[in-house]
């Protein structure tokens, strides 16, 4: 026997219906980030293998990864990376039982998606202002 509060309560929240909101978006930035630090260790298996066969095959492979699609391949991983840490640390006081208040939870999703983008950039400015070549 059905009561009218089982009758008008939503089933489930339709993406149609449910308002988007940071914390909902660094769940999903979180297995996406997980998905590219996946990808990006084939490319370092990449490159050690490329070391290990030779000085030519090195070359190649320096090459292809020095291009702009490779350097842009290694600054999102760099991105994943550094997002990935951030909210790791965020989860690891979730754990703890801490950090649940909404309002606290959204300042913190903000301060994960601000930090990877600021270390990520301080990383590759370092990197392409330094000596090193590519």
């Amino acid at each position: 026997m059905a009561n009218d509060w089982n009758d008008t309560r939503p089933l489930s929240p339709h993406i149609m219906n449910w308002k988007w909101h940071v914390t909902m978006a660094t769940s999903i930035f979180h297995r996406a980030s997980g998905i590219a630090l996946y990808l990006g260790t084939f490319v370092i298996v990449g490159w050690l293998i490329a070391i290990t066969m030779g000085e030519s095959a090195y070359e190649t492979y320096a090459g292809i990864i020095g291009s702009p699609i490779g350097l842009l391949v290694q600054i999102g991983f760099t991105a994943a990376v550094m997002y990935h840490l951030a909210n790791g640390i965020r989860h690891l006081f979730w754990d703890a039982g801490k950090g649940y208040a909404p309002g606290f939870a959204n300042v913190t999703a903000w301060l994960t998606i601000i930090f990877a983008a600021v270390a990520t950039a301080v990383v590759w400015a370092y990197i392409l202002t330094s000596v090193v070549e590519f």
